[in-house]
């Protein structure tokens, strides 16, 4: 699945969550589908510390 398209499934979750459960429920399912993210990314082996470097340090080396 490309990265647009689940860009677009999670804006309609939240929509959806926001529409109807209102604003908590918008930020409950922001809050917890970051933490899936931050997860799966850990458990897929990814470096998550390396998000927060600036991306113009990689074209320096």
């Amino acid at each position: 699945m490309s990265t647009a398209a689940l860009g677009l499934l999670a804006g309609m979750a939240l929509g959806f969550a926001g529409y109807f459960g209102g604003f908590w429920a918008f930020l409950l399912v922001l809050v917890l589908g970051v933490v899936g993210l931050v997860v799966g990314r850990f458990l897929e082996g990814e470096d998550v510390r390396e998000w927060r470097r600036p991306r113009f340090e990689d074209r320096r080396r």
